[in-house]
C-alpha cells in the first residue's frame, strides 16, 4: 500500500492504486464500472489533473473497482498530519488534517476530529453503537456455532469431576446477548429502525 497511499491529488491515487492492482489503462479500469457514469475520458481526465472533483456515485464506483475505501481516494492517508488536499470545500474544511478528516467521514467519536456540539457528538456515537452491534451479532453467530460444537463433543450423560474448558462459550454467548439487546434498545430508542434486523 505505502504507493498510493501518500500520492497528492484524488487523480494521482486513482492512477497510483490503478497501477497497484494491475489494472493497466483508464479503458481498463472504466470497463469495470458498467453503467456508463465513469468513462475512460473521466479517468484520464483525472489522472492528468485536468478534472479534481467527482459525484458520489463517480467516487464510490471507482473505488469499489479498485477494491478500497473511499476514503483512499479521498486524502493522502499515508501523511496523516498533511492538509486535505481535495478541491471546492467549504472554508470549514481549511486546515483540517487528513487524520482529522478520516475521523471525520468515518465517524469516530474518539479519533482525530473534534465534534462541534452535543448532537453531532450524540450522532456518531449512535454510528459506533450501529457498528458495535454489528460486530457484537456476528460474535453470537461465532458463539452460538462453537456452543453446538461443543454440545456434540461432550455425550449426554457423561460425568465429569470437573467443568469443561468451554463452559466460558455460554457465558460469553449470554454476554453477547446482553449486549445485544442494550445496543438494540439504545438505538431504537433514538428512532433508528432495527425491526426484523438485529436478531
Amino acid at each position: 500500500m505505502t504507493g498510493f497511499v501518500r500520492q497528492a491529488g484524488i487523480g494521482e491515487r486513482i492512477q497510483a492504486i490503478r497501477k497497484r492492482h494491475g489494472i493497466r489503462s483508464a479503458k481498463d479500469l472504466a470497463e469495470l464500472m458498467p453503467g456508463g457514469n465513469v468513462t475512460e475520458a473521466i479517468l484520464q481526465n483525472l489522472e492528468a489533473g485536468r478534472k479534481q472533483d467527482l459525484s458520489v456515485s463517480q467516487l464510490l464506483n471507482i473505488s469499489h473497482a479498485l477494491r478500497v475505501p473511499p476514503v483512499f481516494l479521498l486524502a493522502p492517508i499515508g501523511r496523516p498530519h498533511d492538509q486535505l488536499d481535495l478541491v471546492n470545500l467549504s472554508d470549514t474544511f481549511e486546515g483540517m488534517t487528513v487524520a482529522e478528516f478520516d475521523a471525520w467521514i468515518s465517524g469516530e467519536t474518539d479519533g482525530a476530529y473534534r465534534w462541534r456540539d452535543l448532537t453531532e457528538r450524540t450522532e456518531r456515537s449512535q454510528l459506533e453503537a450501529m457498528r458495535e452491534l454489528i460486530a457484537s451479532l456476528r460474535e453470537r453467530r461465532r458463539l452460538t456455532i462453537n456452543a453446538s460444537i461443543e454440545a456434540e463433543l461432550t455425550p449426554p450423560g457423561e460425568a465429569t469431576v470437573e467443568p469443561p474448558i468451554w463452559d466460558t462459550t455460554k457465558e460469553q454467548l449470554a454476554e453477547a446477548n446482553r449486549r445485544i439487546e442494550q445496543l438494540s434498545t439504545y438505538l431504537a430508542d433514538t428512532g433508528w429502525d432495527l425491526e426484523g434486523w438485529a436478531q
